[in-house]
């Protein structure tokens, strides 16, 4: 309904192109900075309970389809937020298994 408006008062295909990737970046860069509190848990405070290795790995294998698909259709905001998100996911991950592993070299060195 939206789109059939604005094609109505005269936005030409270019401009809606456009348009549409402007939305895509914007939606992009909110999914990125999304994150960030979840980054800064990790890699500043340390915390990781209640994080799911598995679970991320399902995610960062979507947004790597997702990836895939924003390549085949020839989308730059679907390439750049799923690679910024897919490394935002990542950081997550390595930060997680690094805090774990120095707890369980800690737990080695008490006992």
């Amino acid at each position: 309904m939206l789109i059939k408006a604005i094609i109505e008062i005269g936005v030409t295909d270019a401009d809606m192109s456009v348009l549409l990737e402007v939305v895509g970046l914007s939606a992009g860069a909110i999914g990125v900075i999304a994150w960030g509190p979840q980054i800064k848990r990790v890699w500043v405070h340390k915390r990781h309970d209640g994080i799911s290795i598995p679970t991320f790995g399902i995610v960062a294998l979507s947004l790597f389809l997702w990836l895939i698909y924003g390549i085949a259709i020839d989308s730059i905001a679907m390439i750049i937020a799923n690679i910024l998100t897919l490394s935002v996911i990542l950081i997550i991950i390595i930060g997680v298994l690094r805090c774990r592993r120095y707890e369980m070299i800690d737990d080695e060195i008490m006992s």
